[in-house]
């Protein structure tokens, strides 16, 4: 009778064991494994969740120069894009992006809503509304404003030989009335000059 309980009691262990690791254990297994797998699809999400650095490149930006009366070049780290359109997205937020010692050329409060590159090498960069509303005036400002966006594409990716300024998803003439924004603008480093910064 005693062996007949220890068996009995035995096979109750074994099938609560069983039950437990077929409906709890398995199942959070597999969903730990699924997140990892989800996170390590994307690098900034797996870099984020373990707390490792982001990959990133070295890039061209463009800054006001301390006399007000050029663009200067300067080389900042910015995230690591997989595509020419993602690295296009990083290279302008990180122009957009409020940057000290140096003086943006771009108002503040400006985000960028979307960036399309097509097969030709044309990239048009979609921006907020703060790009004209916000924007100081002046043909030097806005000249400024142009090239330090379009430079920094065309001089940072060779996918990218001509740059469209779109505001709010649509074409606009200017941002403040001086730089004809109607087609795509080659790179032009006439109004860019080598600084220490």
């Amino acid at each position: 009778m005693t062996r007949r309980h220890a068996t009995i009691a035995g096979f109750a262990v074994f099938a609560i064991a069983a039950a437990w690791f077929l409906f709890v254990g398995l199942p959070r297994f597999y969903a730990a494994r699924k997140a990892e797998v989800v996170a390590g699809a994307g690098q900034p999400a797996a870099a984020a969740a373990t707390g490792t650095a982001v990959r990133k490149i070295t890039a061209t930006l463009f800054y006001v120069a301390e006399d007000g009366m050029a663009l200067v070049p300067v080389q900042r780290e910015v995230a690591f894009g997989a595509t020419p359109a993602e690295q296009a997205r990083a290279i302008v937020e990180a122009q957009l992006a409020a940057a000290t010692p140096q003086v943006s050329a771009i108002p503040p409060g400006v985000t960028l809503r979307d960036v399309f590159i097509t097969e030709r090498g044309d990239a048009f960069v979609d921006l907020s509304p703060d790009i004209t509303t916000k924007h100081p005036g002046g043909s030097l400002d806005e000249i400024f404003t142009v090239y330090s966006i379009v430079n920094a594409l065309t001089v940072n990716l060779p996918a990218i030989q001509r740059v469209q300024i779109l505001v709010n998803g649509k074409e606009v003439d200017t941002l403040a009335g001086h730089v004809d924004l109607r087609h795509p603008l080659a790179k032009s480093l006439e109004w860019v000059v080598h600084d220490s910064q």
